[in-house]
């Protein structure tokens, strides 16, 4: 197994001072262990990401720090929301006896449902629990799907093969990988252009027979104006009319000579 390199030092900023060992490209952290103190250390930022980048959480990684050698593996790695590390935790092993850490599930080869289009691949699991001592901890568990061919078809974790040494911790009957039933993209498509097809028929059809549309105004009819309305205390032509021509008296009608 592959071993890193990472020279650290004692850090002596704490608390939220430590955001100024950020600006300045140090990434701050802590080593600890069964026998050995709890330790504030810091360590250039390139330099710690180039191993946690290829190490991980299960490579082994000789830390230096003063005039000693520490092996250790990287724990508690902190985030923020853009996924930048912000402090990391060296947990200090014993060679000769055996640790607990989470392994990255890897998925190898196309499964034949997929090639045949009649099903769908879904990643259920995306790491496992092993327990090895620490130069025998894998990298990764890779898991070979090739051979999945129907839909339901799945593996579970007591189907993953490991190197002796290695043990699985995680519960043996969870699903790892398993086909699920096929919804292509073509068929979402199709199905989006069926509905707005769908909505612009009902609309030339409800545009022939003279039915607005939802929010449209109706026009007048041809010939036809739209009357404004009649201002505040003003009476409409021939209501008024007809109330003078009730109220007032016919003239006397004169006798023929």
């Amino acid at each position: 197994m592959k071993r890193f390199s990472l020279k650290v030092e004692k850090r002596k900023i704490l608390g939220k001072k430590v955001k100024k060992l950020r600006k300045d490209g140090i990434i701050p952290g802590n080593i600890y262990g069964k026998d050995i103190k709890s330790t504030a250390i810091q360590a250039p930022f390139k330099e710690f990401m180039k191993v946690f980048k290829e190490a991980g959480e299960t490579g082994l990684v000789d830390v230096a720090l003063d005039s000693q050698v520490i092996p250790a593996l990287i724990h508690n790695v902190a985030t923020n929301y853009r996924n930048d590390v912000l402090h990391a935790d060296f947990f200090k092993v014993n060679l000769k006896e055996k640790v607990k850490a989470m392994v990255h599930v890897e998925f190898a080869g196309e499964p034949k449902a997929v090639i045949d289009k009649t099903g769908l691949l879904m990643h259920i699991l995306s790491e496992v629990e092993v327990e090895a001592l620490p130069t025998d901890l894998p990298e990764k568990i890779e898991v070979d799907v090739s051979h999945l061919a129907n839909v339901d078809e799945q593996i579970e974790v007591s189907q993953l093969k490991v190197a002796g040494g290695v043990s699985i911790l995680s519960d043996p009957t969870q699903v790892v990988a398993k086909i699920g039933e096929l919804v292509t993209k073509e068929a979402a498509e199709q199905a989006a252009e069926e509905a707005a097809a769908a909505a612009e028929a009902a609309a030339e059809s409800a545009a022939e027979a003279g039915v607005p549309a939802e929010g449209e105004e109706v026009p007048p009819a041809e010939g036809e104006a739209e009357a404004p309305a009649p201002a505040e205390g003003v009476a409409t032509e021939g209501s008024e009319k007809s109330t003078e021509t009730q109220s007032k008296p016919k003239a006397e009608e004169k006798p023929q000579a």
